[in-house]
Order: C-alpha cells, then structure tokens, then sequence
C-alpha cells in the first residue's frame, strides 16, 4: 500500500464525487484482500488518497489530514437468490426507475446521462416475481486489465447502484454507507453477465441489500453486501 491512489472525474456517482463501489474496489486491491469499506465522507474525485493500516488492522483512507473511508478484514457470508436469465435481465432494465427520474444521472454505474464506453450503463429494473432488481452487463474494453478481463475494481463498481434500487424501491434519498465486496471470477470484456440485487434487512435510517454479477451458465462471479443510509437532509 505504496504511494497515493486518485479516483478519476470520470468514475463519479453524484457530480464531483466518487462512485462508492469503485472506490471501495480501490481501496480493496490495495488491501490485497476482503474488506468492509465504510465511507465516511464522500470522496472526492481527482484528489490523491493515501490508506494507512493502522495497529489494530483497521486500513484509514486519508485525503490530506482528513478521513474519507477505512476498510476492515471481512469475510462474506451471503447466500444469493437465484438468479434470472440474461434476456429476463434485459428485460427488466426496460422498467429501470432511473429512466423516469434520476438524482445523479452522471453516474458512472448507473447514470443515464453516461454514453456507451464512458458509463456501465447498469440499469437494475425491478422483477417483481423474484423480488429483486436485475440488468444485463456486457463490460466494454475500457474496463479491461491486462488479462482481458474487468478489473477488480470495475467488478466492485457494477455491485454498488443495484442495491440501491433493491433497498430503495420508493426512491428514497440514500447514499452508500458501507459495502463488501468479493470477487470469485473476474468476468471477461464482452462477456454477457447478469448484475441483480435485492434487499436485506432494515434498521431506522439503515437498509441492507444484496448484489451479486452473474454469468450467463449461472455463476456467481461477484457478490456484494451494503448498507445504504437514507439521509436527514436532501442534497442540494
């Protein structure tokens, strides 16, 4: 955990911060392992981050002499639902509340203002019968390592904006509060996946939910679980 990361303008959620789930990828593959990632500010985009571990193996995600996030060794343990089809996904981002209206429509993941190899383009749209939200994935060429598959952190993205649509079916204002992520198989550029989430438990202003990137043959390849946190006061 050498030298600063920056998370670049292009990777944002709302307008000039980061997307959640990429930054915890980043601050993961710099853990080298599992973690809980918990946000305790939203970070800012095009700023260097420096993580620090701590004595206690608490990872602090520092920009300058403020605190943006720390992450903690986890494991995860959730069972995925079954999953839907590929074409069922399909169509269920045709019914993709963020078409009707959308807070952040800049989001790299989810924004609908993102044109094709900029944004993901995840659209989750709700499937009813299975009580969860659902979108097909073909990752572009911009998200590619050096193997020819998505890059860890790209995997981590595509597992944040569903879960907001999973835990927020009326559309409340909630921002990520924590998020773990593990990636079992980093799925190939032009492979056609499945990204689904759906809701957990809930607790006052604190809702859980589930996400998991799934391949075509039924594979789990990423699984996902965080804690969205409605929020006190709308943002501007």
């Amino acid at each position: 955990m050498t030298g600063p990361f920056i998370v670049a303008g292009r990777f944002c959620g709302p307008a000039g911060s980061a997307n959640g789930g990429y930054f915890a990828g980043c601050v993961a593959a710099r853990a080298g392992r599992t973690v809980t990632v918990r946000l305790l500010r939203p970070p800012p985009v095009d700023t260097p981050f420096e993580t620090v571990e701590l004595a206690d193996g608490t990872i602090a995600v520092m920009s300058a002499e403020e605190r943006i996030g720390e992450a903690r060794p986890a494991t995860l343990a959730l069972a995925p639902r079954s999953p839907p089809s590929y074409f069922e996904a399909v169509e269920a981002s045709r019914r993709y509340a963020g078409f009707a209206h959308h807070r952040f429509p800049g989001c790299f993941v989810c924004g609908t203002a993102r044109p094709r190899g900029d944004g993901m383009r995840i659209f989750a749209g709700p499937i009813a019968e299975r009580d969860l939200v659902a979108a097909p994935w073909v990752p572009d060429v911009s998200l590619e390592g050096s193997d020819g598959k998505v890059r860890p952190e790209f995997m981590s993205a595509a597992l944040d904006c569903p879960g907001f649509y999973a835990a927020s079916p009326d559309d409340r204002m909630m921002l990520l509060g924590e998020i773990t992520v593990h990636v079992s198989r980093r799925v190939h550029v032009g492979e056609r996946c499945t990204v689904m989430g759906w809701a957990l438990e809930s607790s006052g202003r604190k809702r859980a939910a589930g996400t998991a990137i799934v391949a075509e043959d039924g594979e789990i390849c990423g699984l996902a679980r965080a804690i969205w946190i409605e929020l006190k006061e709308p943002i501007p």
